[in-house]
This record gives structure tokens, C-alpha cells and sequence, in this order.
């Protein structure tokens, strides 16, 4: 049991909350249905309330807080930072934060501030909304 808790006292806070409520899930759904079907559509099943769709972010959102829930699709490190390709099925989108070391398959929650970087080429935007993690 030590090693567990030391294991977890390692863990970045959002991976602790994602396994804490894993757990939680798992325990509940097995305690209420004991193995039989419990009624539960998994399919359509949210954390909270507050989780925005990613096709939902956009350039009008921009300096508004998120929160969003989904698959890690990408990983690519940044100098200073490490950045995240989520996927929860109606869109992507990237998510640059200090914290780490998630794995591709991944299913994370994160809450992240609604950025846009502009890139004009040729007359045309090719700009990209993306999330900077709090």
C-alpha cells in the first residue's frame, strides 16, 4: 500500500484525478448492476457538465477557460513544454501544457485556456485554435 501511495504522489494531477475516477467508475457500475445489465448508456456518458465538445471550440472562444475530455491522438515535445493532439470524436485539437507524460490512448480530462495563432499565407488564413493547459 505504500508503494501505491508513493506511485500516486509521483503522478501529475490530472493523471491522478483520470485513474481516481476511473476506479471510482468501474467500482460504482459493478456495485449497483453486481454483473447485470444496469441500465447505464455508456455510449453517451460524460464526466461533468462543464466537458466542451472540441467541434464546439472556436476562434470566438478565444481567452475563454474549457474543459475538455478525449483519446491522446499525438504527442509532440516543445522546448519548454509538451503538447497533446486530443480526439473525443467530434473533432481534434491540440493542447500545449507543462505536464506530462500521457500515452497515445490515453483518456484525459483537461482544462485549458481557448488560444488562436493566426498564420496569413497568400492571402489566406491557415491559422489554428488551440488549447494552452491552467
Amino acid at each position: 500500500m505504500q508503494k501505491f501511495a508513493q506511485s500516486v504522489a509521483l503522478m501529475p494531477p490530472a493523471k491522478i484525478f483520470t485513474v481516481g475516477l476511473s476506479f471510482s467508475l468501474v467500482t460504482g457500475l459493478y456495485a449497483c448492476g453486481k454483473g447485470e445489465n444496469s441500465g447505464i448508456n455508456l455510449q453517451n456518458f460524460n464526466i461533468g457538465a462543464n466537458v466542451t465538445q472540441i467541434q464546439k471550440i472556436t476562434q470566438k472562444n478565444q481567452d475563454t477557460t474549457v474543459y475538455i475530455q478525449g483519446k491522446v491522438e499525438k504527442y509532440a515535445p516543445l522546448i519548454k513544454k509538451k503538447s497533446y493532439q486530443i480526439n473525443d470524436s467530434t473533432g481534434k485539437i491540440w493542447v500545449i501544457t507543462n505536464q506530462g507524460n500521457f500515452q497515445v490512448g490515453e483518456q484525459v480530462v483537461l482544462k485549458g485556456n481557448v488560444q488562436y495563432q493566426s498564420v496569413p499565407l497568400a492571402g489566406r488564413e491557415y491559422g489554428e485554435v488551440y488549447l494552452e493547459e491552467k
